[in-house]
């Protein structure tokens, strides 16, 4: 008969004669339950707020080692893997084909201690202890969360001498710790403490009510604001927020805040003159202060509940007595069409997914043609080429548009030179806009737009933004250059030693 499946307890009887097999058994079982627990209810990774959260950070020393800080993880397995002091781990640069990732992963291991054996008879010896730990190890092969949790990893190049911190968290560069792949273990419910959460309840709703103010008055940005109050609400109520991440929830929120007092600035001059709006902008400012030091702890989260509470009051104050806006519809007037304007595409640069059909202020424009970067089929159809450059080259990057979405994409970049491509699909004697995605921490340059031969027009890439990197620059061609269905698109640099990068391309045309 087949052994029945399921855990096994060990049951003592009067009498029962017990093996060093029946309390190992004893032992397996509830070393086995435990690891089920953490398997089924925590996803794997570091686990936020014990100790120092197992945080990598580059040593003084100017050398090839880094530090980690004392903290803990589950692994694949459900196995605990505690580090109780920090750790030095040096990397040979001798034992590694460089230049190569290198990763940093935690281990866990068990073994045998309290070794014994008695004089009278030395049948009877063994070890009467098993130490549960991890240990610190370096890898040139992609983490497997299975059997180990990654720490940190660093791309070394040949001949480095030095490991230091990231300038830029959101993108290291070579010989600089990324944190970025460390995997967060789930943890169920909150530790913020009743009053806490209450407090942080009762300010998001007057935050929601004071945006709603301000929807009423027709600052369209801040629906925003009602919309990100809304959710942070929503989590709050499952009982899932606490310093972990209630900072990430609040800089969606300021963000939105000061989109909206950039959005009142320019088309609400009445309430931006105030004092009370004045006092409000400096407030954000303020709360965007606090929330890139990065800091997760009780004080920080009273600064910022302090700070937020006072913008939102003086916020509300700059209002008072605006008379909301009240829609009134009036008789249509017949207009002449409306003419193809490049400014109406400021909107789509933080898209994060644009549509095959957008309407955009009075004209419809609809998707006729894209190509897929570094996609050889989609390349080749468009006669895809780089030309000239002093240097070009191709990456993949998982960055994110300021709405917070994050896409990962592949693209090319030249400096110098030019970049030529077909576009199909047009309809001849119409405008035509050609969408690019780039990553915006390469900005401040100009590009000069060719079609069949002939310059069209300068694109001026303004700015930079090292945070939110992803944006898709738009460029027009106007309706007398489009004089057949394929057209020959050169993109030249004029910005001396700027990369000019591109990671999707999407042409559109009004209906």
């Amino acid at each position: 008969m087949a052994e029945q499946q399921g855990y096994k307890r060990i049951n003592f009887f009067k009498g029962f004669l017990t093996t060093e097999k029946d309390w190992n058994d004893a032992e397996k079982y509830h070393i086995e339950k435990r690891k089920l627990g953490n398997k089924m209810l925590h996803s794997p990774g570091v686990v936020y707020g014990y100790a120092g959260d197992l945080r990598v950070a580059a040593r003084a020393r100017g050398d090839l080692s880094v530090e980690i800080q004392p903290g803990y993880a589950i692994d694949g397995q459900g196995n605990d893997l505690v580090l109780f002091d920090a750790a030095i781990k040096n990397i040979s640069p001798e034992e590694f084909r460089l230049p190569q990732t290198i990763y940093v992963v935690l281990r866990f291991y068990e073994e045998l201690t309290d070794f014994i054996a008695y004089k009278e008879n030395l049948e009877y010896k063994g070890h009467r202890r098993v130490l549960e730990s991890c240990k610190v190890e370096v890898s040139q092969t992609e983490p497997d969360i299975q059997r180990e949790v990654e720490l940190c990893r660093v791309y070394l190049e040949k001949g480095a001498n030095r490991i230091r911190d990231a300038r830029d968290p959101a993108d290291p560069r070579a010989n600089e710790i990324d944190l970025r792949f460390v995997p967060k273990a789930g943890v169920a419910g909150s530790f913020l403490p009743p009053a806490l959460k209450l407090r942080l309840e009762s300010l998001l709703w007057q935050v929601r009510k004071g945006a709603l103010e301000y929807a009423r008055r027709g600052v369209i940005s801040a629906h925003d604001v009602v919309q990100a109050t809304n959710t942070a609400i929503m989590l709050n109520s499952t009982n899932l927020v606490d310093f972990r991440n209630v900072f990430d929830i609040f800089h969606l929120i300021v963000e939105c805040e000061g989109e909206m007092a950039l959005d009142v600035d320019v088309h609400h001059p009445t309430i931006a003159q105030k004092k009370e709006f004045s006092d409000f902008r400096r407030h954000v400012e303020i709360l965007r202060g606090l929330l890139a030091e990065g800091k997760n702890n009780a004080e920080a989260y009273q600064n910022m509940m302090a700070y937020q509470a006072k913008a939102n009051e003086i916020a509300t104050a700059a209002v008072a007595g605006e008379k909301a806006v009240i829609q009134v519809d009036e008789p249509k007037k017949t207009e002449a069409p409306k003419a193809a304007d490049i400014k109406d595409w400021e909107g789509v640069k933080v898209l994060s997914a644009p549509k095959e059909s957008m309407d955009l202020d009075g004209l419809t424009w609809l998707l006729v043609d894209e190509i897929d970067i570094l996609n050889k089929e989609s390349e080749d159809k468009h006669a895809f080429n780089i030309k000239e450059a002093k240097d070009s080259y191709r990456s993949r990057q998982k960055l994110k548009y300021p709405d917070g979405t994050t896409i990962e994409a592949t693209g090319r970049a030249h400096v110098g030179g030019f970049a030529e491509y077909k576009i199909m699909n047009l309809t001849p004697g119409r405008p035509v806009v050609i969408l690019r995605r780039m990553d915006y921490v390469y900005g401040d340059y100009e590009i000069e737009i060719q079609a069949n031969g002939k310059p069209v027009t300068v694109v001026a890439c303004q700015g930079t933004d090292r945070v939110h990197r992803w944006r898709n620059w738009p460029m027009m061609i106007s309706a007398d250059h489009v004089t057949d269905s394929v057209i020959t698109i050169k993109q030249v640099a004029l910005t001396a030693g700027r990369d000019v990068n591109m990671f999707h391309i999407w042409v559109y045309q009004p209906k």
